[in-house]
């Protein structure tokens, strides 16, 4: 994925037969995902613009530009959507995208290299760091708090973590 852009939603299936899809925002304020069009997918093969139409469970109902019956939006389904980030808010210097903050370089309060970060979940509780490393065992779930992540340094490509007791 492209350093300039940032997933800002995904299409979760047709909406009705008028080729209306239901629309995941992961955006902080939801509705602004219309005002980040046109959105595109991955690689930059579609573009779409976006018009809200109105509101499902867990999202949106949405008319995207040239899917015009059911069958085009169903072959949508699972499509995130992308943003260029010069189009989104700059953020407080406490907050980051989740895009940053993938591929980052673990270290512990002491320096040493326990992993690097593979995904950011959010199960409603608050940002979970998904880290693995080489001498991991399985996979560590790391709340992204600041007890628990007390610096991340973008610059240098690397978060410094400390850790509760025995999760490493």
């Amino acid at each position: 994925m492209s350093d300039d852009l940032v997933c800002v939603g995904a299409i979760a299936g047709a909406f009705g037969v008028r080729g209306e899809v239901r629309l995941k925002s992961f955006c902080a304020e939801p509705e602004d995902i219309e005002a980040y069009a046109p959105l595109s997918t991955e690689d930059g093969s579609r573009s779409f613009s976006i018009q809200l139409t109105g509101s499902a469970k867990n999202g949106f109902i949405a008319r995207l530009g040239g899917v015009l019956t059911k069958e085009d939006a169903d072959a949508l389904r699972g499509v995130s959507l992308f943003a260029p980030r010069d189009r989104l808010p700059s953020l407080p210097d406490d907050e980051y995208y989740h895009a940053d903050l993938i591929g980052l370089q673990v270290l512990d309060t002491g320096g040493t290299a326990l992993g690097e970060v593979r995904a950011v979940l959010n199960h409603g509780a608050g940002d979970l760091l998904e880290i693995h490393g080489p001498g991991l065992k399985a996979t560590v779930l790391l709340p992204f708090t600041l007890a628990a992540v007390p610096t991340v340094d973008l610059a240098s490509g690397r978060i410094i973590i400390d850790p509760p007791d025995g999760l490493f």
